[in-house]
């Protein structure tokens, strides 16, 4: 069929009078889409494209972003800048839940399709690239949109392959002059890529103000190192002599941009809104949840504490969200010089910790999360989730998400959030077996939290679409002693494990903060939180910690998250040999049928009490099968 002009000059003005009605109300300006089709025999299509931002930096919602005010505007005195998106939706309407599932890209790359959905690929193409298909079965429309400037971009729409992903094209502040630093600890003495600094090139390879210094441990004290000792081409670092392993450096320089990183944070919350009110957007909701884990989990803190969960008309963006891993952490990205995707230790954890209005002893500023002239008014339900690595290691300090200041008094969280602690496990958790001890002086933690990550997404959902009350919060608490100053942890005495009350605890503002980690059983277990079968019917000892190995030196430093998996004893006669206090495998269970039959029992009781699904249980049976083949 051929289009006449008139025809194409009509359409063509009746697009133009809808953008512009959008634009009235709603920053996303424009959406080009690039790729559109249907994903195999699934039932769903993916759509991806770029969508074209233009904020006001004279709003209050926009004026907090930093530098905005410098960045160069358009005629209408507007900030422009355009984001990666990909989204997933049922091409049947009847088949969809009506939740936007909002995932925060991890440096460019999305999370919650090899989380919930248990595999799949970041840009499927068959029913089978999705995994399980969990996400699709319970009929979320699963959004992505760029947010992060420093991460290297994916060439092809949906092409996320050799690590690039999506990001955020941004302007940059004029006028700026200043520094950016960056830590970092070797584990060879060949050249050092500084990862944290990706998004800045200094300004000049041999400038004279370019500084290197190290030091021993995160709060060891700083030597400087000669300049004609070094050489710096990008973010890649030269030493003369080689790196010491083990050892922490730190670079300081002046880069040549000043990207307006805080933009990111717009991106996120006008797209959002822009699902959830746009009549030309091409997918609805009629609610969002956001899920953040690790660096997208302090993201969506960050969302919160700086007011972005209103749009510029003040309605609420994100009715549910659930901040996984991220402890009481903020990320670097609303400041001048922001690192996004640096891991943030002993540098993320901010204060505010929790989400009211508490007293900081160390600034004696009353402040929260939630509670502050910013978010007060459009706070979401919330679900924060920690493993033990967040407790333990990187200065994250997820107590203080459910504590006081001050580490001296439990939080009563109010009726809109919860936490959870994720028992035993570590940051992510290691492929499964674990066969070696890789990095840290311990082989990594296997503990398995996605199951239930999905029972909470099912309660968030129906939290949030019903106003049906999720499970009641799970953490280690002072009051009952399953939470204690690190002095008071009675970890065992195991041979060949490093004690770990020689873990620096987290700082803020150059001061110590309250170091409050889960009390643990006789066999070094932790008591508090939501314990999976795997860890309360135990074949190992599992923590959030987990000391590096001589092999890359700073043998009393932990391996950045972490965690451990220390095997129990398969015998009585191996166990007395090694002198062990923990019983071994043989004396735990008087067969096979014993240990399932005591794990069957745990997990009935999670299902229970809303920490498992029902239609989840063989796959935790089959994991605990597979946990005791092993320790014969």
């Amino acid at each position: 069929m051929t289009t006449s002009p008139l025809a194409l000059r009509l359409f063509l003005a009746c697009l133009s009078v809808g953008l512009a009605a959008a634009s009235a109300w709603a920053d996303v300006v424009r959406f080009e889409i690039k790729n559109r089709a249907p994903v195999g025999s699934s039932g769903y299509e993916k759509i991806v494209g770029t969508a074209h931002f233009a904020v006001n930096p004279k709003t209050a919602q926009n004026s907090v972003i930093a530098d905005l005010e410098k960045a160069p505007m358009n005629h209408d005195g507007k900030v422009e800048f355009s984001s990666d998106v990909y989204i997933l939706r049922p091409l049947d309407d009847a088949r969809s839940n009506g939740v936007a599932l909002m995932d925060v890209l991890n440096r460019g790359r999305k999370t919650v399709l090899t989380g919930f959905n248990r595999g799949g690929t970041s840009d499927p193409t068959t029913e089978a690239d999705l995994g399980d298909g969990f996400l699709m079965q319970h009929g979320f429309t699963v959004v992505w949109v760029g947010w992060e400037f420093d991460i290297r971009r994916a060439t092809a729409a949906g092409n996320e392959e050799r690590g690039a992903g999506m990001g955020i094209s941004i302007p940059t502040a004029r006028g700026v002059s200043d520094i950016v630093r960056a830590s970092f600890t070797p584990n060879d003495g060949e050249p050092q890529t500084v990862g944290d600094l990706a998004g800045y090139r200094p300004s000049a390879n041999d400038a004279k103000d370019t500084t290197l210094s190290v030091r021993d441990g995160e709060f060891g004290t700083r030597t400087p190192i000669a300049r004609d000792r070094f050489t710096i081409s990008g973010n890649r670092i030269t030493l003369t002599g080689g790196f010491e392993k083990g050892r922490t450096y730190e670079v300081m320089y002046r880069p040549t941009e000043w990207p307006v990183s805080g933009l990111g944070l717009a991106a996120y919350r006008d797209f959002a809104a822009w699902v959830k009110h746009a009549p030309e957007a091409p997918v609805h909701a009629e609610k969002a949840i956001g899920f953040g884990s690790s660096q997208s989990g302090r993201f969506l803190r960050s969302f919160f504490y700086y007011g972005f969960n209103a749009d510029e008309q003040g309605r609420q963006v994100l009715d549910g969200a659930m901040v996984h891993i991220a402890g009481a952490g903020r990320l670097s990205i609303n400041e001048r010089g922001a690192q996004p995707t640096a891991l943030g230790m002993y540098s993320s954890t901010q204060f505010p910790f929790a989400t009211t209005a508490e007293r900081d002893p160390i600034t004696h500023r009353t402040d929260g999360l939630f509670e502050n002239g910013r978010a007060q008014k459009t706070q979401p339900k919330v679900m924060f989730t920690n493993t033990a690595v967040e407790y333990w290691g990187g200065g994250r300090a997820a107590s203080l998400v459910h504590t006081a200041p001050d580490g001296k008094r439990d939080l009563e969280l109010p009726a809109n959030v919860r936490a959870y602690f994720l028992t035993g496990a570590q940051h992510g958790p290691a492929p499964f077996p674990v066969t070696t001890a890789g990095v840290g002086q311990q082989p990594a933690n296997p503990l398995e939290y996605w199951w239930t990550m999905r029972a909470l997404l099912v309660a968030m959902t129906d939290w949030v679409t019903k106003g049906t009350p999720p499970p009641a919060s799970q953490v280690p608490r002072l009051a009952d002693g399953t939470l204690v100053s690190i002095g008071r942890l009675k970890f065992p005495k195991i041979p060949g494990v490093q004690s770990p009350a020689v873990v620096q605890g987290p700082r803020y503002d150059g001061h110590d903060l309250p170091f409050l980690v889960p009390q643990v059983d006789a066999d070094g277990n932790e008591l508090g939180g939501i314990r999976t079968p795997e860890q309360r019917v135990p074949v190992a000892t599992y923590t959030g910690w987990n000391f590096r190995n001589a092999s890359i030196g700073g043998t009393n430093q932990l391996v950045y998250l972490l965690g451990s998996g220390i095997p129990f004893a398969k015998t009585k006669a191996e166990r007395d040999q090694a002198g062990d206090p923990r019983l071994s495998i043989e004396e735990r269970y008087a067969s096979t049928d014993d240990y399932l039959a005591k794990a069957a029992a745990v997990a009935e009781a999670l299902v229970k009490d809303g920490y498992l699904l029902a239609a989840d249980v063989p796959a935790v049976t089959k994991r605990i099968e597979a946990q005791r083949a092993r320790t014969h």
